[in-house]
């Protein structure tokens, strides 16, 4: 009993443990499949992991490269900078090195105008100006050192008729030009020191007036002064007119003096006064001898034909006169006529006497 009761047994425990060992083959295989998923699952992560790591390796290669070129940029820009901050030390250091020189060129040409203005080489100078000034023009137009009125003129124009345009530089006081040309002035003191310049300009304009002799020069005579004292003058270029003296600044001479040139070329011409009276007489003999050739020749032949008109018209009155006569006669009229003509009636003939002279007169007056 003991064996067949244990066979039982022993039969149940081999399926029991069939049934353990396909328990644990199927956990072996599902655990498997997990390890296979989950290796998988590792392998995508480590391939994703790869590839973001090689695209955060380029992006900091990229942001590397980056780097290094705003690097070398910026090195550039304070490279450049520090050129230009050392370039800009350089002329600081030219300007203010500079500086001085200007002022003592500035305060020696100071100098050198009062020194200037202050000696007779004033005029020398003025007059260096003025031949700088027309110096384009052909030497012989220009004549210098001529005397006028025991007065030496340094510069003159030749003019066409012989006459001479006396001309003359005057420098005018630059310490009042000086001060109006500062920004800022106040008018009142702009207007005193326009009334020193055009006080000085017509002294000098007196000057030059001196110069005019109608004898050998042009009834006027040319005042050059600078042109920062002619922006300023008014009255006294009126009152140089005045005085036969036109007033020009240095800039102007040239083309001044090439327009009073033309114009005294196209519109001055000297009269010779024997030519003229010789001129004169041979038209007065011209005029005689037209007035007789009209009196004698055509005044006779207008009388003639005149003449001949009046007795061609005369003679065509007759004719008309004597032909209407005819015309207006009839036979029985005739035959009176003749009658009483025959008889010796003088009334009749008479009447008709009458009537053809009057016919007449008025055709003769038509």
């Amino acid at each position: 009993m003991l064996t067949v009761l244990s066979i039982p047994s022993c039969g149940a425990t081999m399926r029991n443990m069939s049934v353990l060992e396909l328990l644990f083959a199927l956990l072996l295989v599902c655990l498997l499949a997990a390890i296979g998923g989950i290796g998988a699952l590792v392998w995508n992560l480590v391939r994703r992991a790869e590839g973001q790591a090689r695209d955060v390796a380029e992006l900091k290669s990229w942001l590397d490269a980056g780097g290094r070129t705003q690097e070398l940029q910026a090195a550039e820009l304070r490279e450049r900078l520090a050129n230009t901050q050392s370039t800009m030390e350089g002329l600081r250091a030219a300007l203010s090195a500079r500086q001085p020189i200007e002022e003592d060129a500035r305060a020696s040409l100071k100098r050198l105008e009062h020194v200037i203005a202050g000696s007779s080489s004033r005029g020398a100078a003025g007059e260096h100006i003025l031949e700088e000034a027309l110096r384009h023009l052909p030497p012989e137009m220009l004549q210098r050192n001529v005397w006028v009125g025991g007065k030496v003129v340094e510069l003159a124009l030749r003019l066409p008729g012989g006459k001479l345009l006396p001309m003359d530089s005057k420098w005018v006081s630059s310490v009042a030009l000086e001060q109006l040309a500062e920004p800022g002035l106040d008018a009142n003191r702009r207007a005193q020191l326009t009334g020193q310049v055009e006080r000085e300009v017509e002294r000098r304009v007196r000057e030059v007036s001196q110069y005019i002799d109608p004898s050998i020069t042009s009834p006027f005579a040319l005042a050059v002064i600078p042109d920062a004292a002619y922006d300023v003058c008014r009255s006294a270029i009126v009152s140089a007119h005045s005085r036969h003296v036109m007033v020009v600044g240095y800039a102007m001479a040239l083309p001044y003096l090439l327009t009073l040139y033309q114009l005294h070329l196209q519109f001055a011409r000297t009269v010779d006064m024997e030519k003229l009276q010789s001129a004169l007489i041979d038209i007065e003999r011209q005029v005689d001898v037209l007035e007789g050739i009209l009196e004698n020749r055509v005044q006779r032949s207008l009388t003639v034909l005149q003449n001949a008109y009046t007795e061609g018209k005369q003679a065509s009155a007759k004719i008309r006169a004597s032909a209407q006569g005819v015309q207006i006669s009839s036979p029985s009229h005739e035959v009176g006529a003749v009658d009483q003509l025959s008889t010796g009636s003088p009334d009749a003939a008479a009447e008709v006497s009458t009537d053809t002279f009057r016919l007449a007169l008025l055709d003769s007056v038509q």
